[in-house]
């Protein structure tokens, strides 16, 4: 990547995220929800067989990786409706008619998605402590950089997503909403899939959002060691690089 592409990226990685700094109340009002699954669901998970894991302790000590992942899969699959909008207001087009790489257009976009990514996962975290989370702050942080590589690659997917639906706005919403909450269920993101049918845990197996899922509860209950951070690097790297492949390709043959 040469130094005129990287300059390119930081430029449109600067004026992503200056979208949010300049309405930080939508990314205050996302909270709301993680926030009320912890409030709601976490206290429940204590009478269940097994509801804390193999990590013991509070309840959150299991629970509140999954909902950081949760976190990731709302706001980074929904980020295409934005560039939905700028398509139809005209200006991507514009954007487009730039200088700028279409590279670049696409790597910054999302890159971006990593700055809300870790402050609001930060923010749920240290919101769990006074409520009987261990904070392991090192294990925290490595979470934290698997899921913002994984987020960038989730991101880059919808926006190639929003690209290919431009003209049909509602098929944006139809393939996003029938491809995440089966992705989140079949994760074991809120309730444990090992009493489950075989079918269900068969097919987790194959989900991503699965190996992300049991990196998250590795490192956030203290353990860089376990087999399952591997194996939730390598799914988030697989998926940056496929989100990045696809949406490159995807802006490059735009034609707005």
């Amino acid at each position: 990547m040469t130094t005129a592409v990287l300059g390119d990226v930081r430029n449109v990685w600067w004026r992503e995220t200056l979208t949010i700094v300049r309405d930080p109340f939508s990314m205050v009002f996302s909270l709301i929800q993680p926030l009320v699954f912890l409030g709601l669901f976490g206290p429940l998970l204590s009478g269940l067989a097994g509801g804390t894991g193999a990590l013991g302790g509070s309840p959150l000590q299991w629970f509140l990786p999954g909902v950081v992942v949760m976190i990731t899969m709302f706001g980074t699959s929904m980020t295409g409706a934005n560039l939905q909008f700028e398509i139809m207001t005209g200006a991507f087009e514009r954007m487009l008619a730039t200088p700028l790489s279409r590279s670049s257009l696409m790597i910054g976009r999302a890159l971006k998605e990593l700055t809300p990514l870790v402050v609001q996962a930060a923010i749920i975290t240290l919101v769990a402590v006074p409520f009987g989370f261990a904070l392991y702050p090192l294990h925290v942080l490595a979470g934290l950089v698997i899921l913002g590589i994984f987020g960038v690659g989730v991101g880059a997917l919808s926006y190639a997503l929003a690209i290919v639906t431009r003209r049909t706005e509602w098929m944006f919403w139809a393939v996003q909403q029938s491809l995440l909450f089966p992705l989140l269920i079949l994760s074991g993101m809120m309730l444990p899939l090992e009493t489950g049918p075989a079918w269900m845990r068969a097919v987790s197996l194959v989900n991503p959002l699965t190996w992300i899922v049991d990196a998250e509860r590795a490192l956030f209950g203290g353990t860089f060691g376990s087999p399952a951070v591997l194996w939730g690097l390598v799914a988030a790297l697989a998926t940056a690089a496929l989100g990045l492949v696809v949406g490159i390709r995807t802006i490059r043959r735009a034609t707005l």
